[in-house]
């Protein structure tokens, strides 16, 4: 038998009509359900206030005369005055930066300086008076805390999706070899075009900016902390760049037998294998030779490439730094060493101008050196 229409009216009047046979969450359940709305109210509240500040980038990369390749990712404003933080790959050797807006406004940027070592960059769109997010306190993320990425993937403006920390202090690995160190793990999908986007906290603060995704897995995608990114853009705002200690040599690991490793008192079996040196370094100014084996840094062991890469990008900019080394089989430590500097037996660092030196190298020696080796 047809309902009535009166009835049919009063079924779809709203929550408050209460008729037999009505399926709905009752009990304890409905509870549960009134945390995901609460959840779903704290998403929409960040999205509809942080929305204004993140920004879709395109990009113009000449490959070849008269081809230009176009590239798209993400931004995040950090300043009124224009300031948009976003990844280095995104616009790494791009002829020109267009940046949107979520009310559909569009203009031009500039590059304000670049740091493919940790996968930032920062630009300034020519525009000024622009909403804009605030860095949050990354340290104090804990694996299971809720998470929302913002970004334009695949062209779509102001996407957003949640997920949660999975992992910290991750190491990832760029193209040149060098790691970015402390990076957050965390399951809220990515897609290209959310590169740089923003990944912030249940208050809106900005705690990393998306970098990577592992194409062949799900639910993992990498942000690069806040902290780093603060630093980061405070050296890029000073100096267009940023400096890091640069020892001026290509190194390689070189595995050690048991024996030579008891001998040298090493805990590990594994040293660097000073493969090159640069002739206007400070590792060439202080006596290192190609050949010589890095036992230790400032008595911190090294094992490999990856921690002398740690050592050096928290180590102060001109400050000095004590090699043990092991050369023809005798080690040379401090003011035994000889080559080095006996009154003291440091061996200083420059800064970040020869950073474009990160890349890999071939080893001139053989033998038993092993892998790729990369200018530190």
């Amino acid at each position: 038998m047809a309902t009535p229409a009166t009835d049919l009216f009063t079924l779809v009047e709203g929550p408050e009509a209460d008729m037999p046979g009505r399926c709905e969450v009752r009990g304890s359940a409905a509870d549960d359900a009134e945390l995901l709305d609460a959840h779903s109210r704290a998403v929409t509240a960040v999205v509809e206030a942080i929305g204004p500040a993140v920004v879709g980038l395109r990009t113009g990369r000449p490959t070849q005369p008269g081809v230009v390749a176009l590239g798209s990712g993400s931004g995040v404003v950090v300043a009124p005055d224009g300031y948009v933080l976003t990844n280095s790959h995104v616009v790494h050797g791009a002829r020109g930066i267009q940046v949107s807006f979520i009310d559909g406004r569009q203009c031009e940027a500039d590059l304000v300086g670049d740091d493919p070592a940790s996968d930032l960059a920062l630009i300034r769109a020519r525009s000024a008076g622009l909403p804009y997010a605030a860095f949050g306190a990354s340290e104090g993320l804990r694996a299971g805390q809720l998470v929302i990425a913002m970004g334009n993937p695949l062209g779509f403006s102001s996407s957003v999706s949640t997920g949660a920390v999975s992992g910290l202090g991750r190491s990832l690995r760029r193209r040149e070899g060098r790691l970015i160190e402390s990076v957050i793990q965390h399951t809220a999908p990515l897609n290209p075009g959310d590169s740089g986007g923003p990944l912030l906290d249940a208050r809106g603060h900005i705690v990393g900016i998306n970098t990577a995704i592992i194409a062949q897995a799900q639910g993992i995608g990498f942000a690069i902390p806040a902290a780093t990114a603060r630093w980061v853009l405070v050296e890029l705002l000073r100096h267009g760049k940023v400096r890091r200690g640069y020892l001026g040599i290509t190194g390689a690991e070189r595995p050690l037998t048991r024996r030579q490793a008891r001998a040298l008192a090493l805990a590990h079996p594994r040293v660097v294998e000073v493969a090159d040196v640069d002739p206007g370094g400070p590792a060439a100014q202080a006596g290192v030779r190609v050949g010589d084996l890095i036992l230790s840094a400032n008595d911190h062991p090294v094992a490999g490439i990856d921690d002398l890469h740690r050592l050096l990008a928290g180590w102060p900019a001109g400050e000095g730094l004590r090699l043990r080394l092991v050369r023809a089989g005798e080690i040379l430590d401090g003011a035994d060493a000889c080559g080095l500097r006996r009154t003291a037996p440091t061996l200083m660092m420059s800064l970040a101008e020869c950073a474009g030196q990160n890349r890999y190298a071939r080893p001139r020696r053989s033998g038993t050196t092993v892998g790729a080796s990369c200018w530190i």
